[in-house]
């Protein structure tokens, strides 16, 4: 028994000799991999926060905007809304009718209206037969309007 541990050992130790290879090291160094700290690709690296800082201030800014339109769009369509609406789209209408009524039906040659803080004039030349409509905004714009009399024919 004795052979047969000699040569089992021996043939461990020549496997070992043989699968062995030789051992080399190098220095251990350390770099970092973040820009921040090692400096190489830093500019890049900046730009890249930076965009995408924006592109969430951008994406908080469209949803506050986004909001807000939705809150008004629901605030202009409660019951009340329409109606209020409604009443004033009413009450402009009866005032231009009987503005067109003064115009072209009634004796007077001018007119004045003021409404919320516009000036509407009208003149009736009754030598040209036309009438000038002249609407002076607030801001000072100026818009002018002339209709001839008594060519309308339907």
């Amino acid at each position: 028994m004795t052979g047969i541990i000699k040569y089992k050992s021996i043939s461990v130790i020549l496997a070992g000799l043989l699968c062995s290879s030789i051992a080399t090291s190098s220095e251990l160094t350390h770099e970092f991999k973040n820009p921040s700290f090692s400096g190489q690709g830093f500019s890049n690296h900046v730009l890249t926060i930076e965009q995408i800082e924006n592109q969430r201030k951008k994406e908080i800014r469209e949803k506050r905007e986004a909001d807000a339109a939705k809150a008004k769009r629901e605030a202009d369509s409660t019951t009340l809304a329409k109606f209020l609406n409604n009443v004033e789209s009413r009450i402009y209408a009866t005032i231009s009718k009987q503005l067109v009524d003064n115009m072209f039906g009634g004796s007077e040659n001018s007119g004045t209206v003021q409404l919320q803080g516009a000036t509407i004039s009208w003149i009736k030349d009754v030598s040209t037969d036309m009438i000038t409509l002249t609407v002076v905004e607030d801001t000072g714009t100026t818009t002018t309007l002339t209709v001839p009399i008594g060519t309308w024919a339907f």
